[in-house]
């Protein structure tokens, strides 16, 4: 009886190897490299990308969604780099980026998302018809800051290269 038992398990172990190994029609090779990872057929990953909603409150749904999927226009930026130079501790600056539509449709900017909590945005929120120039203010509260500091912000807009990053930098010295 045991030899029995033990033959069997001989053949089916190696027909599952073999089964498992061999390629189908379309020449992948089916089997796993790792028996730890699950392999789901391409049908298979259509039909639950169908049925599954996309996932919320993650960074990657917030990136989905201020990208921009529609036309996009072109833009002229009237400097990406802003340098604030020596500013005392606490004291609150901000400079005005300036955006101008060279498309030929009208531009919109979606989002501004700063870096920091420490960084506060404004931007034109209306559609810029071509031609017009919008605007997108950063204000920075140096009270947290001693020294050399660069921070950044991303602004989202329907151009082909969106976000579009703007950053400033300034040397904060004690009171």
């Amino acid at each position: 009886m045991k030899n029995n038992f033990r033959t069997a398990i001989g053949i089916l172990m190696v027909s599952l190897t073999v089964s498992c190994t061999e390629k189908k029609e379309t020449g992948i090779e089916t089997s796993p490299k790792d028996p730890n990872v699950e392999f789901t057929s391409p049908a298979q990953v259509s039909a639950t990308q169908a049925s599954s909603p996309a996932p919320v409150g993650t960074e990657q749904a917030a990136e989905k969604s201020a990208k921009n999927t529609g036309p996009i226009t072109t833009v002229a930026l009237s400097g990406p780099h802003f340098d604030f130079g020596n500013i005392k501790k606490g004291e609150k600056v901000s400079h005005t980026y300036e955006f101008t539509n060279t498309g030929k449709i009208p531009l919109i900017i979606s989002d501004v998302r700063p870096g920091c909590g420490c960084t506060a945005p404004e931007f034109t929120k209306e559609p810029i018809a071509p031609g017009k120039t919008g605007k997108v203010t950063l204000s920075f509260d140096s009270s947290q800051f001693e020294g050399p500091v660069s921070k950044e912000a991303n602004v989202f807009a329907n151009v082909e290269k969106s976000p579009i990053r703007l950053t400033f930098n300034a040397n904060i010295q004690s009171k």
